[in-house]
């Protein structure tokens, strides 16, 4: 399904809006205007006009729940496991929670260095442990510094609007801030299905229209030979 762009709906959710730890920026409520006691939609006399009932926005289902995860790199730096750090943020499953989210939340180029935020389906951790994510594999696309808020949003577009043929496969989608360039990366959930990861390569270059070859990677590999590890294969 096209996810289309919608007016910011209200976040329920308790946090904190100064925190530097949390890409969850601020909060926005509707209806801040209205006078105390007033009762919006009324008609003047306390009572609740009923043909503004049908007139309220429809909520919109994905077919999958989505969840943002946080690595954190002031706390990531002080743990000695990996992973140790990562917490979920936010959990949605229309998409009004979507675009309420990503409307109040920091964007890759305001991340600090060494943050890794991740997008992935409900009940999915974002490791090689889950045993979801064991025998799949990631596809990367470098960019500069400040330059992937746009394919950011465009990748998460894809992933919960369900373009991909191969959508059953993937597990989610990470961006990692570092020094010089940010990476964004799509997990996999079966590396050894070459036909459907391939597509799933090439499908998301041109969803970005991005040009650069871009590479698989199997986690295996990853875990045993780390930066030696070479791509499987490419799109």
């Amino acid at each position: 399904m096209a996810v289309e762009d919608t007016p910011k709906s209200v976040v329920t959710e308790e946090a904190n809006p100064n925190s530097i730890e949390n890409p969850i920026d601020r909060y926005h409520e509707e209806g801040d205007d209205a006078e105390e006691g007033e009762i919006v939609g009324g008609d003047g006399d306390g009572n609740v006009d009923e043909s503004s009932k049908s007139a309220v926005p429809q909520s919109h289902p994905l077919e999958h729940s989505w969840t943002f995860w946080f690595d954190n790199p002031s706390v990531k730096s002080k743990q000695t496991t990996w992973g140790s750090s990562l917490r979920p943020v936010f959990t949605f499953s229309t998409v009004e929670e979507f675009w309420s989210l990503y409307n109040n939340m920091k964007h890759p180029s305001k991340l600090a260095h060494g943050a890794d935020f991740y997008c992935f389906k409900h009940n999915i951790e974002p490791k090689w442990e889950d045993p979801i994510c064991a025998n799949g594999g990631k596809w990367t696309m470098n960019f500069p510094k400040e330059k992937s808020d746009k394919s950011w949003l465009y990748t998460l577009l894809a992933l919960i609007g369900e373009q991909f043929d191969h959508g059953d496969e993937i597990c989610g989608a990470v961006v990692n801030i570092r020094g010089k360039q940010e990476r964004i990366s799509i997990w996999t959930k079966n590396a050894s299905n070459e036909a459907a990861q391939v597509s799933i390569g090439k499908q998301w270059k041109e969803f970005l229209d991005y040009n650069n070859s871009i590479g698989f990677i199997i986690h295996e590999d990853a875990k045993k030979l780390d930066r030696n590890a070479k791509n499987a294969y490419t799109a």
